[in-house]
């Protein structure tokens, strides 16, 4: 019986990790000598292994991501049956929504990490790596987008997020939990998710987004200076369902007459809403002054979901967001 073959790719991270003579732990380990760390990987797959970058995750940019997403289509033109994508905690709810964003069709697209360093006893990233190549090998994982693969659990690329700074049960899905798991070497799939629309990756990396927090007393002096700094558009991060305080309407509605503005939540998790406050400030307030609500998108994510259809017609913008709302 032939054996899947799968694409892996390690740009660096804890995962990659060795005490270093500076002092910490820093990248040191590449694909190669990961998969060789973990023998039982040889029953699962044939694996082409290589390294596009040995870099802790906050150096990563989502050009690494397009050039990953390049490479894993041309690895599918070719026949691999999926890919695992290896790469540092900090930034993964980023980089599998990137790859969930890039790359169509039905193969799995898997990314891991760790949160212990590869010389740190109880190493989470050994079982992490096994239990996304087995993810990225099975056909039940197949249709599903891009998926992040820790602590034994399947996660959705949209609803993925780093939860906690230590421990290895970091990564959740608050919004809908887990799609599955991997449980006695098997892939179980317990919910599954539609794709939504894939963007083009030929157009280059997202256009550069602004992402505004909004914390109590600010009035939004700081927008009217995002045009003049490159920014192509901005997500305000807004406090609870999409609100801002009533003395920033103005500020944030002249921003949005010059640039795409998206409103998302500082909560993490739950929709903006789109019809239920109508005070100045309020949700209604802002997106009849143009402001495009990110639905259930993290900040995080609307801003790569932003960038990306800012590469093209904007008249795209609104319809992007739609899919998500």
């Amino acid at each position: 019986m032939t054996r899947p073959r799968l694409l892996l790719l390690s740009l660096g991270g804890t995962i990659t990790m060795v005490p270093s003579a500076a002092g910490g732990i820093a990248p040191k380990l590449g694909a190669a000598e990961l998969v060789a760390s973990v023998p039982d990987l040889a029953a699962v797959a044939d694996i082409e292994a290589d390294s596009p970058a040995r870099l802790p995750s906050p150096s990563l940019t989502p050009a690494h991501l397009l050039d990953v997403a390049q490479r894993i289509e041309a690895a599918f033109a070719d026949g691999a049956d999926g890919a695992v994508v290896i790469q540092g905690t900090d930034t993964i709810e980023e980089s599998v929504f990137l790859l969930d964003l890039l790359i169509p069709g039905d193969k799995p697209v898997v990314v891991t990490g760790a949160m212990r360093g590869a010389a740190t006893p109880g190493a989470d990233g050994p079982a992490n790596l096994l239990a996304a190549a087995r993810v990225a090998a099975s056909d039940a994982a197949r249709g599903l987008g891009a998926l992040a693969v820790l602590n034994d659990e399947i996660h959705a690329a949209r609803f993925v997020q780093k939860s906690h700074t230590a421990l290895t049960s970091s990564f959740a899905s608050p919004m809908a939990g887990p799609l599955g798991m991997v449980a006695e070497d098997r892939v179980r799939i317990l919910a599954r998710v539609a794709r939504l629309p894939i963007l083009p990756v030929g157009l280059g990396p997202p256009a550069p987004v602004a992402l505004i927090s909004w914390a109590m007393g600010d009035d939004g002096r700081l927008l009217s200076a995002l045009p003049d700094l490159g920014y192509a558009g901005a997500v305000i991060e807004a406090m609870g369902a999409g609100h801002v305080p009533a003395d920033a309407v103005e500020a944030v509605g002249a921003l949005a007459a010059r640039m795409p503005v998206v409103l998302a939540s500082r909560c993490g998790t739950g929709p903006v809403f789109t019809g239920t406050y109508g005070y100045a400030g309020g949700e209604i307030d802002l997106i009849r002054r143009g402001l495009i609500p990110a639905g259930t998108l993290s900040a995080l994510k609307a801003r790569l979901l932003l960038g990306l259809t800012l590469r093209g017609d904007h008249a795209e913008t609104g319809a992007a967001f739609a899919a998500y709302q």
